[in-house]
Formats: C-alpha cells, structure tokens, sequence
C-alpha cells in the first residue's frame, strides 16, 4: 500500500485553518478554490469536483475537533481505489503559524503517483488561499 504525506507550513493561526479544514461539507471548495470547482453534499458522504475533470465520492470517517483532525475515504467516482484513507491534521506552531498534515494511504500503488501529484497541487493552492484569508476563516 502507498502512503503519502505532504506537510505544509501555513502563516496563519491554527483555528482559522481548522474552521476550513475541519468543514467537511464545504472544506474543499474553501481551502483549494479554482482547484476544486464543486463539493456538494450527498448522504454521508461528499462529491468533489476538481478542475481536471477528476471527481472523487468522499465518505465521511471521522472528526475529533480537539486534535484538529479530519479523516474520510475516497469511495468511488471517476477515482475508484481498492483501498483508500486520508486524514488532514492541522497542528498550531505558535499564535500566527501551523503545520497542515495530510496523509492518504491508498490501493493500488499505481495511483500512489496521480495522487501525489495532486496533492502536491492541492497543497500550494491551500497555503496560498489560507495565508491569503489569515484571520478572515
């Protein structure tokens, strides 16, 4: 199984990313716009449409508020692994600083490659778009 983790240093406080981050409903659209074009909400789960075309069905796991910590499955859609896990983890480095960690675990290793590619995509859209509304979550 490939797992990927990408961290990101983001200038702006650990709340003000949770509040998007932690928002599974409208998280993606907020912290990655342009990138991601539509989330909408479908049961217990979220269909995300990102600008390539590429749309994930995203089923809930779990939120624990206290660590900052959300996880979900990719389920299907144009992407359809056999196995999929990915949390976003947002850690506060001092007052006006954090870290993002976003792990995805997935099967077959053949999509390890797309999905670091996209995450590393995502990632830069997110610093930008969270440091550029740095108090304003």
């Amino acid at each position: 199984m490939a797992s990927i983790r990408n961290e990101i240093s983001i200038k702006s406080s650990a709340d003000d990313v949770w509040k998007v981050i932690g928002d599974f409903g409208t998280g993606p659209s907020r912290m990655a716009p342009g990138y991601v074009v539509d989330t909408r909400i479908d049961g217990d789960c979220r269909v995300v449409t990102f600008a390539d075309g590429t749309v994930a069905r995203e089923r809930f796991i779990s939120v624990d508020g206290d660590a900052r910590r959300i996880v979900y499955t990719v389920i299907g859609d144009t992407l359809c692994p056999n196995h999929d896990n990915a949390s976003m983890q947002v850690v506060a480095e001092d007052q006006h600083h954090c870290r993002l960690i976003w792990i995805h675990d997935v099967l077959p290793d053949d999509l390890a490659v797309p999905i670091q590619t996209a995450m590393a995509q995502g990632a830069a859209v997110i610093k930008r778009t969270l440091e550029s509304r740095a108090g304003r979550a």
